[in-house]
């Protein structure tokens, strides 16, 4: 007979969403189960494992109380609800003060939304999940969110039956780890899902009526596939018509098995220049939807590119197509800048203390179009 896994205490997973910065973050499965893509080093070493439900339940309650104490302590003067807040924490052991400061964050935040960890909570079974969401909403009513990532081959194995209980119950955003939709990219990098089921899993998360984002990479195709990685995952998306396609630029990790494939040749990186010209060519094939395009995370080259489909089409090209057509050593200021934080997006340029920031570092270590690449990969690996 299985023994039952004892309750530890309050679990906070590693990751989140950026779009998820105000949630709070309640896991309930630990780490990924699928764990073999070539590009992911989040996960490596680390088994999978669903959380009983029941220690998921008593999590929440301890929120709730945390939160209801943290509330008391709002409408004391100053120095008393430092003093409240102090003695509240006190007593608290390491996974209670873990809780304490996720609900304390919560609470600042207007307590909105939740984000339910790791790497894939659809893969519990729906009766499962209905439970926990179900509870979450009768705890905290004034939620207005619950979400949570998911595998597209996850998704496509759950009835339509059960998404719509799945909805009802509360959870009302998925994110979608989509990376890419043609096949070839994704048998490459072992994504583990083919381009079809990409397509099913989205279509059935919009018939269920639940918010979907899909997150596309560009340069997961590296040179020879970079095409195709734009344009079969434009393809997969002007099929599903996501909420939202959010950008997340190919970085790669020392340790990862797709660094070994660049390090042995097996794998070309497209540099930043090569994954722009990438960009550009996967926003002009979107073509029949209503998506809202969100280039939400620091590793992305434009931060402008932003905007709903179609009308906003132009206006989140423009500025690829202004990187693309300057001299060379332009490109390679704004690279410089943009990896090192002198530019947020293209019109900081005309900023002179900035401009005179990046060029300055772009002199001291003498960056070319040849170098400046190498340059920059250490940089935006600190950022996932």
């Amino acid at each position: 007979m299985k023994r039952e896994e004892e309750y530890k205490g309050f679990e906070d997973g590693p990751i989140r969403p950026p779009s998820e910065a105000d949630s709070l973050l309640l896991r309930v499965t630990r780490n990924c189960p699928w764990n073999k893509c070539k590009f992911c080093s989040l996960y490596k070493g680390e088994k999978f494992s669903v959380r009983p439900v029941d220690h998921v339940i008593r999590d929440i309650d301890l929120v709730k109380r945390l939160c209801d104490e943290i509330h008391s302590a709002l409408h004391l003067p100053d120095e008393q609800k430092r003093k409240k807040l102090n003695d509240l924490q006190a007593p608290l052991d390491e996974n209670e003060w873990m809780a304490f400061q996720s609900a304390k964050n919560w609470v600042r935040d207007g307590m909105r939304s939740i984000f339910l960890q790791d790497a894939n909570s659809l893969i519990i079974k729906p009766d499962y999940l209905v439970n926990i969401l179900e509870y979450l909403i009768e705890t905290f009513p004034q939620v207005e969110r619950i979400t949570s990532y998911a595998r597209s081959s996850s998704i496509a194995r759950t009835s339509d039956d059960d998404m719509a209980r799945i909805a009802n119950a509360g959870l009302n955003r998925i994110h979608i780890g989509m990376e890419s939709a043609s096949d070839e990219v994704l048998d490459f990098v072992r994504k583990g899902v083919g381009k079809d089921t990409h397509i099913i899993a989205g279509q059935k998360i919009k018939r269920a009526g639940i918010e979907l984002s899909e997150y596309y990479m560009p340069g997961l195709g590296g040179e020879r596939l970079s095409k195709a990685n734009a344009l079969e995952t434009a393809d997969a998306l002007n099929r599903i018509d996501p909420d939202f396609i959010r950008i997340r630029t190919l970085v790669i990790p020392h340790g990862t098995e797709l660094f070994t494939d660049m390090q042995t040749g097996r794998f070309k990186k497209t540099g930043d220049i090569e994954t722009a010209r990438e960009l550009l060519l996967f926003l002009d094939a979107l073509e029949g939807i209503t998506s809202t395009v969100k280039s939400d995370h620091i590793i992305n080259l434009f931060e402008e590119v932003e905007g709903r489909l179609p009308e906003d089409k132009d206006y989140m090209k423009a500025p690829i197509k202004e990187f693309l057509d300057m001299d060379p050593l332009l490109q390679v200021l704004y690279i410089t800048g943009r990896r090192t934080g002198s530019f947020r997006r293209l019109d900081d340029m005309k900023d002179p203390i900035r401009y005179k920031r990046a060029e300055n570092t772009r002199v001291s270590r003498n960056l070319t179009v040849h170098n400046v690449d190498d340059f920059t990969a250490g940089i935006v690996t600190r950022y996932i």
